[in-house]
């Protein structure tokens, strides 16, 4: 505990901590690591684009010039652009359209071992919905999701030969998340098997779900006529107003491993594996479960009996019972990618490359997994839920993504260098489970950018990404569009 919080400290200090990032655009992946691949696609398997390295093949730090050092400093901006809507509504446009990401790597040759540091935004995703919106199922409260992943990375590379550089990384990697999520009652009810429910999209269960199920058989809560039911809307809510750090958190480890091969002087080849990460779940104290139920008026004025449903008032009214307590978001993991990639200097001035990598979302996107304990402070109606649980799982299904990236860089001068490149990859969200919190359904990405050196030891480059709008509708009818402009800006000290 003491190591986890003093590595956050430490990044919040020097300006570097990762803060919730939204909507990143291979699924939750960035479509690229630092400007310099930013500017071609993402491509950077198989030659030198600084410390980025570290996010995308470790062992093109070994391309370094020995007895070199190399400092970046990094910015990015994500400008999501996200909209859902449904028919006979107006359309909910999300709020969270601006996001920064500060990062930086340094890194050190020698002879034949390269070795470094660095602190990067991995991905996430993220919206936010106004209290007015239809999104809020009459909750009439804000809406929302902010989802970020850092990792701080300790890279070595080796040079086997002067063809030949391996890699290693191990990486310590940190995850939060904000939630504030609303359903209506009949979704709720869907997923509770013992009510009837089709449990299509997810289920709820656990002593919490049974002993409410018990409060409505007893009479307690009860639905004002035959076609409605006794919950209207229910909500999760755990979220701060951190700009570094969501409510719930939680860490682990990771690794990587990368090979670059320099085929002849034109062409180098470059390989690498990303592990699946190891995090612990992710927790708060702090959250709020909240059920908006028609209570019969004999239970709100003291007066119920107990004895039998006859004995009810016969009347209802509806009331939001907020149940505090602890929430824990149960094996959210990071996926492992394989990466594939080559690098031709087709002449002197232009160097092309591509990248085929494949992120296997399947393996860690099955479902959305939460266990709700309500604290034993809790008063009234919520004070009888004390001592269980409830347990959530949102159905997901994520398919694996195979990305495609391809850029080129032509030295216009020796100080300007132009980059221009193309990133495309499926949809990986399945249509039935997609929920506006989380539509990461960008497809395709065109990228540009460029690098002035000032001098030997000092230069800046940056880079642009548009991603076109791409939609989908999920299963709820509910259609979803998102497209994105993003930027990268990064200076260099190589000394």
């Amino acid at each position: 505990m003491t190591f986890r919080k003093n590595l956050v400290s430490m990044a919040v200090a020097v300006g570097i901590a990762v803060p919730g990032l939204a909507l990143a655009t291979n699924g939750m992946n960035l479509e690229a690591y630092g400007p310099i691949a930013g500017g071609m696609g993402g491509a950077s398997m198989a030659y030198d684009n600084g410390t980025a390295a570290m996010m995308n093949n470790p062992a093109t730090l070994g391309l370094m010039a020995p007895g070199s050092k190399r400092l970046d400093a990094a910015l990015g901006f994500l400008g999501p652009d996200v909209t859902a809507s449904m028919p006979g509504m107006a359309s909910a446009k999300s709020k969270a359209d601006a996001f920064f990401m500060p990062a930086v790597g340094w890194a050190a040759k020698g002879s034949s071992l390269t070795y470094g540091v660095g602190v990067f935004a991995q991905g996430g995703m993220g919206t936010e919905y106004a209290k007015d919106s239809f999104l809020t199922a009459g909750s009439n409260e804000l809406v929302r999701s902010e989802v970020g992943v850092g990792r701080l990375m300790i890279p070595v590379a080796y040079s086997v030969s002067d063809k030949i550089e391996i890699a290693g990384s191990l990486d310590y990697v940190w995850a939060s998340m904000d939630i504030k999520m609303a359903m209506s009652g009949s979704d709720f009810g869907d997923m509770i098997a013992d009510m009837g429910g089709s449990q299509a999209a997810g289920s709820a269960s656990g002593s919490m779900v049974t002993g409410f199920g018990g409060m409505v058989s007893a009479g307690m809560m009860q639905a004002p006529s035959p076609t409605g039911g006794p919950v209207n809307w229910a909500r999760f809510d755990f979220s701060n107003n951190s700009d570094f750090m969501g409510e719930a958190f939680g860490s682990g480890m990771a690794g990587k491993l990368g090979l670059t091969f320099k085929v002849n002087s034109r062409l180098s080849l470059g390989a690498s594996y990303h592990s699946k990460t190891a995090l612990g779940d992710l927790t708060t104290s702090n959250a709020t479960v909240t059920m908006n139920a028609n209570v019969d008026d004999n239970i709100l004025n003291g007066t119920w009996d107990g004895k039998s449903i006859g004995s009810a008032a016969g009347t209802y009214t509806a009331v939001g019972i907020p149940v505090k307590g602890e929430i824990k978001v149960r094996d959210f993991q990071w996926p492992d990618t394989f990466g594939f990639g080559a690098a031709f200097q087709a002449t002197d001035k232009l160097m092309i490359a591509g990248d085929i990598k494949r992120i296997n979302w399947s393996g860690v996107m099955k479902s959305f997994k939460m266990t709700f304990t309500p604290s034993s402070d809790n008063t009234d109606l919520a004070a009888d839920f004390a001592g269980t649980t409830m347990d959530v799982e949102l159905l997901q299904k994520w398919k694996d993504q195979t990305v495609i990236a391809l850029g080129a860089t032509y030295q216009a001068t020796d100080k300007l260098a132009l980059r221009a490149g193309f990133n495309t990859a499926s949809n990986p969200v399945p249509d039935q489970y997609l929920n506006p919190l989380f539509p990461a359904i960008v497809e395709r990405h065109f990228t540009f950018g460029g690098g002035y050196a000032f001098s030997q030891a000092s230069a800046v480059n940056a880079s642009v990404t548009v991603a076109s709008e791409n939609t989908a509708t999920g299963g709820n009818g509910i259609k979803n569009a998102h497209s994105q402009v993003n930027w990268q800006l990064m200076y260099s000290y190589i000394y």
